[in-house]
């Protein structure tokens, strides 16, 4: 007797954080794990920038057209930022959703938010703390990506931003970036395995109880 087939639904994957503090790389190591990590496409009304492309790096639309999708209750989240709108298109989730994908996030705790209102069955969120806040200027200058401006304005977001760890799953500590990726993986890894999300597994156990 053939037994039934277990699949596993995907998972969308939120890693918030201030900046500095390291989601970026940690995300970079997950997408680099396997094609079954793909990163989120936002759609948004801001202009492409050179090299960006349409479906690759942004869903690019106006801004009738993103209103539209809003009223339509086509986007997971959305926000405006300065003078743009930003989204999740529900419908390219739900495919890679379907298809087994873990599906990352970098937003922050108000996108967070939103998909915990539209989507908390299928949302896993980690929060990424640095160790502490000297480290966190450390790291912000060691980059040499923004003026010292630039930098006192990310640290005074920090503590705010900070504040909103206790609304997600899991937290973070990241004093040594590749124990944060070991136990972003181990997340994964068990949050894949959750009773909930391994289709089939029902049909499975009585096919055995049968026999």
């Amino acid at each position: 007797m053939t037994q039934p087939t277990i699949t596993g639904r995907g998972l969308m994957l939120v890693l918030s954080s201030p900046s500095g503090a390291g989601k970026t790389t940690i995300s970079r190591a997950l997408l680099r794990d396997g094609a079954d990590v793909v990163m989120s496409i936002s759609v948004t009304t801001r202009a492409p920038r050179p090299g960006e492309e349409n479906g690759k790096d942004y869903y690019f639309v106006s801004e009738s057209e993103f209103h539209a999708m809003v009223a339509a209750g086509e986007l997971l989240e959305h926000a405006r930022v300065f003078d743009n709108y930003y989204g999740t298109p529900r419908a390219h989730v739900e495919k890679e959703l379907e298809a087994g994908r873990i599906v990352l996030f970098d937003i922050d705790w108000q996108g967070t938010q939103q998909l915990k209102s539209n989507a908390r069955d299928d949302l896993a969120s980690i929060f990424i703390l640095p160790p502490s806040l000297e480290e966190l200027e450390r790291r912000l200058k060691g980059r040499g990506q923004d003026a010292d401006d630039v930098v006192r304005h990310r640290m005074s977001r920090a503590a705010g931003e900070m504040s909103h760890w206790p609304e997600y799953d899991y937290v973070i500590v990241n004093r040594d970036v590749d124990l944060s990726i070991a136990q972003t993986r181990a997340i994964l890894t068990a949050e894949r395995l959750r009773r909930d999300r391994q289709t089939g597994l029902a049909a499975f156990v009585n096919s055995m109880r049968d026999t």
